[in-house]
């Protein structure tokens, strides 16, 4: 649970720094935000839950 909000706090982050910065537009952010809570409720959201937790283990493993 605590990877997932922390995941969440940096995708929100990245965004606002896309639409300050970037030029990416708040419609876009939205629609991008919408579709996420679509997919959510698909069968592929396992699968992307998945990809999500091998990424962050991927990520948490590396040794620097």
């Amino acid at each position: 649970m605590i990877l997932s909000i922390s995941g969440v706090v940096l995708l929100g982050v990245v965004v606002f720094i896309c639409c300050r910065s970037h030029g990416l537009k708040w419609s876009h952010a939205c629609v991008s935000a919408l579709f996420g809570f679509y997919v959510s409720s698909t069968a592929v959201a396992p699968s992307i839950k998945a990809g999500g937790e091998s990424l962050a283990s991927l990520l948490g493993g590396l040794k620097f």
